[in-house]
């Protein structure tokens, strides 16, 4: 999705982001941003670990259900 943006695309957002929040505000919404993406992999993280590791645990069950 934003690989088809290029540079110049990225200047008129950032242009665009400059106009509509000034130059005050572009610092904090960055700040936010920044920490929700920060956030949001955080979360991805540790939902995928503790599927992998309920997979594992699954996996581990099968395996000595079957050598019964």
């Amino acid at each position: 999705m934003l690989s088809n943006i290029g540079i110049p695309g990225l200047i008129l957002i950032l242009v665009l982001a400059l106009i509509i929040f000034g130059p005050k505000k572009l610092p904090e919404i960055g700040r936010a941003v920044g920490q929700t993406l920060r956030e949001f992999k955080k979360s991805a993280r540790e939902l995928t670990s503790e599927v992998t590791e309920d997979i594992k645990e699954d996996i581990k069950e099968a395996k000595e259900t079957l050598s019964k």
